[in-house]
């Protein structure tokens, strides 16, 4: 049977159920260390994609907004 993956504004992201063991089988050490290397990859990305999209700031401004998207406006 088939299982249908239910995407809406209720469930941001699907976890396949293959994945889901994968995960369960890590250590916590593991699963803590990929959440921050997901962190570390996302935080690069942002940093490259702010620095090509206003070249007119510097590294201190692209560190403030940086920080900014990342705590979702807590900073």
């Amino acid at each position: 049977m088939e299982k249908t993956l239910r995407l809406d504004n209720g469930q941001i992201e699907v976890m396949d159920d293959v994945m889901a063991d994968v995960l369960k089988e890590k250590s916590p050490a593991e699963r803590i260390s990929i959440g921050f290397n997901l962190w570390i990859s996302a935080r690069n990305m942002l940093i490259s994609h702010l620095g090509k999209s206003h070249p007119e700031w510097d590294s201190e401004r692209i560190s403030q907004e940086v920080a900014r998207r990342l705590s979702h406006g807590a900073v």
